[in-house]
């Protein structure tokens, strides 16, 4: 999310719900040397954070092979601050829509979104392609709905979302967007999607996941993840008419934020025990659509090649606004968490992707 929207949503809007605190199962620790991980080039880079080298970076934590090899913090908060990763809970969004599947709650991913919302028809800006949206194209970033937050003329940009109060009825009565001839309609597409990032559609899968499994968000989420992994506590924000932020703004822990992609990394288990179907994981860490040449996109997750001085390597990122990363390299067997209140920094993803590739990369032993 953007730093004036999301200055706007906290501020002006919405008030924090923290959930129950649950008791935090502590990680397994190892040693860097150990575990493959070079101690020089990770201290060089603690001295590269610490300098100012990459602006406001908050905490890095780094696990490999389920082990904590490395937790710094670098503001005041330390350990038990919650960290506000903005976007990073778009990915958590995937996770609950994959459970909403798997318990049979909703038909699968091509369930139609508007039958949830009847009390909203008639919709502004009518459509017969509007009913054909799906919690698919929502999890990929890629309904046929006029929504772009990178691009300030859009009808769906977030700024615009911020200023109204019912954030759902923003999303269903949008435009369907057109496709000039400089722009790439879904039929010429790869994968068959045209990529553009909403976030007012990952609010709305959010509706759909309370309104299909008659619970809501916080306490689902409670009860299948944060509780069962030990994550807590948890600080929550909500929209305007009361229901959970599925969009960003979830506040927990680095080393809670570690376990989501440790989660992945095990294609879904938590030690020992399944809490995601694994081949939801699959799915999500498939490219679905893609971004860019060197960026695809799975079911909220983003996939990249991200290049080194040997060569690329494949990450599965959690990603917000100001370069914050849950980054998971399946082939090494990491995730590292990297935190930032870089809001307002140009390229903070750019800088945030230097430290993964520049130090920790590159302190791994080939």
């Amino acid at each position: 999310m953007k730093y004036a929207g999301w200055a706007l949503f906290a501020l002006c809007c919405l008030a924090p719900v923290a959930a129950a605190q649950s008791p935090s199962k502590d990680w397994e620790t190892g040693d860097p040397a150990s575990e493959g991980l070079d101690p020089a080039r990770l201290a060089a880079m603690t001295a590269a954070i610490t300098r100012g080298d990459f602006q406001k970076i908050t905490s890095v934590v780094i696990t490999r092979d389920g082990r904590l090899v490395y937790e710094q913090y670098f503001d005041e908060g330390g350990r038990d601050a919650l960290r506000n990763t903005r976007s990073v809970t778009k990915t958590l969004t995937g996770m609950l829509t994959g459970l909403a599947i798997g318990d049979g709650a909703l038909a699968g991913v091509k369930t139609p979104i508007t039958p949830f919302f009847p009390e909203m028809q008639p919709l502004q800006n009518p459509d017969p392609r509007k009913d054909k949206i799906t919690v698919e194209d929502f999890l990929t970033m890629s309904s046929l709905l006029e929504c772009d937050d990178s691009n300030s003329y859009s009808r769906g940009n977030e700024e615009r979302m911020y200023l109204i109060e019912d954030w759902v009825r923003f999303t269903l009565e949008l435009p369907i967007k057109g496709f000039p001839n400089w722009s790439t309609p879904p039929h010429l597409s790869p994968h068959g999607r045209s990529w553009s990032y909403c976030t007012a559609g990952t609010v709305t899968l959010g509706a759909v996941i309370q309104r299909a499994t008659g619970r809501n968000i916080q306490d689902m989420a409670q009860q299948r993840l944060f509780g069962p992994m030990g994550i807590g506590p948890v600080e929550w924000q909500v929209t305007p008419t009361g229901i959970a932020m599925t969009g960003g703004g979830l506040g927990l822990r680095s080393r809670d934020l570690a376990k989501l992609g440790q989660l992945y990394l095990d294609g879904g288990v938590w030690q020992g025990k399944r809490l995601i179907p694994a081949d939801w994981v699959r799915a999500s860490t498939s490219a679905q659509a893609q971004v860019d040449e060197q960026t695809d996109y799975g079911y909220l997750w983003w996939i990249k090649r991200l290049k080194t001085a040997t060569g690329e390597e494949l990450a599965w990122l959690m990603s917000g606004t100001g370069g914050n990363k849950v980054a998971v390299f399946p082939r090494l067997r990491m995730v590292v968490t990297v935190t930032t209140t870089n809001y307002r920094v140009r390229d903070a993803h750019g800088l945030t992707e230097r430290i993964l590739t520049d130090h920790v990369l590159a302190a791994v032993g080939q």
